[in-house]
C-alpha cells in the first residue's frame, strides 16, 4: 500500500512564510516555505504563528519560478469524479497562484510586463480542464504495472512511484521530491481524461472506467509538435486504459495512441492542412527505435495500426512509417495501415468492421489482464494497440473505442455478467453510457491536444455518422484553423513554461517577450475584416443600379480573396509563432 498524501489541508500566510498544514487525523506536520530564502522544512502545528491568515486547500501543484521570484501553486477546488477500489477520486477545478513576494517594486516596467505575461501562460495551462488526483491511488499506473511490483515500491509514496511520463506537475514538484520527508505534501497530478459508471446487465452491477493518461513528455499543441524527440518520446502520446470491476474480479484493456514516430513537423502557415515535412538530416532509425524499444518494455507487443491516407500529402508519412517497421524486422511489431477516409467515405463507416475483423485473431492473442477476487492473476495483456492518424484524435478514438468494446464484450461475459450469445451492442442501457463516454474521452483529448472538441464524434455517440455531425465538424475545423495559426504559438509557450521546457531567468539580457510582432501578424485578421466589411456595405448601400451595386461587391471581394492568397504565398509569417527557446527542439 502506497504512503498517502495528506487529504486535508490548510494554508497559513505571513509576510514571512507560507505554512501549510496537515489536517487528516493523527498529522501533526506542517510544511514550512520561506518566502525570502525560499527554505522547505517540516514544522508542527505549533510553530505556525496565530496571526497567519488561514483557508483551506486541496493540494500543492508545486512551486514555479517566473521573473518576480518563486510562485506557490494550490488547489482551491475540486469535484468527486467517483470511488476507485474504495479509493476517491478527485478533479481539480480551480487554483491559485501564489507569490513568495510581497511587492513587484524591485521590477522595471518591462520584467512586470515579461512576469504578467508568464502568469498568463500559467493560468493558460491550469484552465485547461483536465486534472485528476487521488490521495490515496496511483492513478499514473495501470492495473496490470501495478500487480507487478515489489514490496519495496508498494512502500513508496505517491510521488515516488508514480510514472513520470504522466506526472504533469513533475517539473513543479522538484523542490519537494529533493526532500523525501514532505512528500506526502506532494500531490502527483494526471492530465487527460477519466471518467466512472456504475452498471447493471441482467441484474448484475459492475462498474465500468475509462482513463486516458496524457503523456507530459513531447506534449503541446497540434501543429507544434508532431513526431517524435531525440529521446524517442512521441508527440500527443495517450494511454488509455478500460476497466471492469465485478464482484471483487478486475479487468483491464490498455491501448496507446501517439504522433507517427519519425522526425516530421507541420508548421501552420494559414493553409487549411499545412504540408507535413519529413526530417532529411535526422536519424530516423535511431529515435524510432528508441520509442519500439520502451513501448515494448512497458507494455510487451506492438499492433501499429496507422488509419492515415494512403495518398495526398498523407501518403509520404505512411510510406516511413511502413518503411520503418519492415528495416527494424521486430517480431514484436506488427504493422497494419488502414486508410479511414478511403474505407468510409460517402459516410459507409460500417466498413470499419473490416479492420476490426483484419486484427481480431491479434487483438484475442494480445488479450486482457484480469485478476480474481482473490487477488491471483488469471491473464495478462501481452501487448497493445498502437493507433494514430494525423492527430491522433478524432479517426484513433473511432478505433479505440470499437477495440475497447470488444475487449469488454470477452470479459464480461468471462466473469459471467453477459450470457453466452448475449452481445454489448444490444444492452441499450450500457450501450448509452459507453458511447458516451468514448465521445467525452475524445473531446477531452482533441481539446488539451487542437483546442476544440473532437470531430467525429456523432459515430462515437450514436453508432453512425449523421449530417449534424457533418456540420458540427465543419464548425469545429473552422474554430481549430483560427486557434492553430493565430493563438497556438501562446498556448505551446504556455505548456513549455508549465512543464520546465522552458526556465525563466531574471538575469536575461533579452527577454525572448520582449520581441515585437510582426506587423504581417496583425495584417491579416484586419485586411479581412475591413474587406468583408465592404462587401456588407456595399451590399446595405446599394447604388443607383443593381450593376454598380455588383461592381463594388466584386471590386471588394476580388481584393480580399487577393490579399488572402498573397497572404498565403508566404502564410508562416502571419501566424502565432512560439516565442519561448525550449530545452531542446527537434522537428
Amino acid at each position: 500500500m502506497a504512503t498517502a498524501a495528506y487529504e486535508q489541508l490548510k494554508l497559513h500566510m505571513t509576510p514571512e512564510k507560507f505554512y501549510v498544514e496537515a489536517c487528516d487525523d493523527g498529522a501533526d506536520d506542517v510544511l514550512t516555505i520561506d518566502r525570502v530564502s525560499t527554505e522547505v522544512t517540516l514544522a508542527v502545528k505549533k510553530d505556525v504563528p496565530p496571526s497567519a491568515v488561514t483557508r483551506p486547500i486541496f493540494g500543492i501543484l508545486g512551486t514555479i519560478h517566473l521573473v518576480a521570484g518563486n510562485y506557490l501553486i494550490v488547489i482551491t477546488k475540486k469535484t468527486k469524479v467517483g470511488e476507485f477500489f474504495n479509493h476517491v477520486i478527485w478533479k481539480a477545478t480551480d487554483f491559485d497562484v501564489l507569490s513568495y513576494k510581497k511587492t513587484m517594486l524591485h521590477l522595471t516596467d518591462i520584467q512586470l510586463q515579461d512576469n504578467k505575461t508568464f502568469l498568463a501562460m500559467l493560468n493558460h495551462v491550469l484552465n485547461v480542464d483536465g486534472f485528476y488526483f487521488s490521495t490515496t491511488y496511483d492513478l499514473t499506473h495501470t492495473l496490470q504495472r501495478l500487480s507487478n511490483t515489489s514490496p519495496e515500491f508498494q512502500e513508496m509514496s505517491l510521488l515516488e512511484r508514480a510514472d513520470q511520463r504522466f506526472v504533469w506537475n513533475g517539473h513543479l514538484l522538484r523542490e519537494l521530491s529533493a526532500q523525501p520527508e514532505v512528500h506526502r505534501f506532494a500531490l502527483p497530478v494526471l492530465h487527460g481524461f477519466i471518467t466512472m459508471h456504475s452498471c447493471s446487465i441482467n441484474g448484475k452491477y459492475f462498474d465500468w472506467i475509462l482513463i486516458s493518461r496524457r503523456s507530459c513528455f513531447r506534449a503541446g499543441v497540434r501543429y507544434y509538435v508532431r513526431g517524435i524527440d531525440s529521446e524517442g518520446h512521441a508527440a500527443n502520446f495517450v494511454e488509455t486504459e478500460q476497466i471492469v470491476h465485478y464482484n471483487g474480479s478486475k479487468a483491464s484493456f490498455v491501448q496507446t495512441r501517439g504522433s507517427i514516430p519519425v522526425f516530421w513537423s507541420q508548421r501552420p502557415n494559414l493553409k487549411y492542412k499545412p504540408l507535413p515535412q519529413i526530417s532529411k538530416v535526422a536519424n530516423h532509425m535511431d529515435g524510432f527505435q528508441r520509442h519500439f524499444d520502451s513501448q515494448v518494455i512497458i507494455y510487451g507487443k506492438q499492433v501499429i495500426i496507422n488509419l492515415i491516407n494512403q495518398k495526398g500529402s498523407e501518403k509520404p508519412l505512411e510510406q516511413t512509417f511502413a518503411t520503418m517497421v519492415s528495416s527494424l524486422g521486430s517480431g514484436m511489431m506488427r504493422y497494419i495501415a488502414f486508410d479511414f477516409h478511403k474505407e468510409c467515405k460517402n459516410m459507409r463507416w460500417d466498413r470499419l468492421s473490416i479492420l476490426l475483423d483484419q486484427v481480431a485473431e491479434m487483438q484475442d492473442e494480445l488479450s486482457y489482464f484480469l485478476v480474481d477476487s482473490a487477488g491471483q492473476v488469471v491473464a495478462n495483456q501481452e501487448g497493445v494497440f498502437r493507433s494514430n492518424c494525423m492527430d491522433c484524435l478524432d479517426r484513433t478514438n473511432v478505433i479505440q473505442s470499437l477495440l475497447a468494446r470488444r475487449s469488454l464484450q470477452a470479459q464480461l461475459q468471462r466473469l459471467g455478467v453477459l450470457h453466452v450469445g448475449q452481445k454489448l451492442e444490444e444492452q441499450d442501457e450500457f450501450e448509452k453510457i459507453y458511447k458516451n463516454a468514448w465521445a467525452d474521452n475524445a473531446n477531452a483529448c482533441a481539446k488539451q491536444y487542437a483546442g476544440t472538441g473532437a470531430l467525429k464524434t456523432d459515430f462515437t455517440r450514436t453508432g453512425k455518422r449523421t449530417h449534424l455531425g457533418l456540420i458540427m465538424d465543419g464548425w469545429n475545423s473552422m474554430i481549430r484553423y483560427y486557434k492553430n495559426n493565430f493563438s497556438d504559438g501562446f498556448r505551446q509557450d504556455s505548456i513549455d513554461l508549465f512543464l520546465g521546457n522552458y526556465s525563466v531567468d531574471e538575469l536575461e539580457s533579452h527577454s525572448p517577450l520582449s520581441v515585437p510582432r510582426d506587423w504581417k501578424f496583425l495584417a491579416l485578421p484586419i485586411i479581412m475584416v475591413v474587406a468583408f466589411s465592404m462587401c456588407i456595405i456595399c451590399l446595405l448601400m446599394a447604388g443607383d443600379t443593381w450593376t454598380e451595386t455588383l461592381a463594388y461587391v466584386l471590386f471588394w471581394g476580388v481584393a480580399s480573396i487577393g490579399t488572402f492568397f498573397i497572404i498565403l504565398y508566404n502564410g508562416k509569417d502571419f501566424v502565432d509563432a512560439p516565442r519561448l527557446v525550449q530545452k531542446e527542439k527537434i522537428d
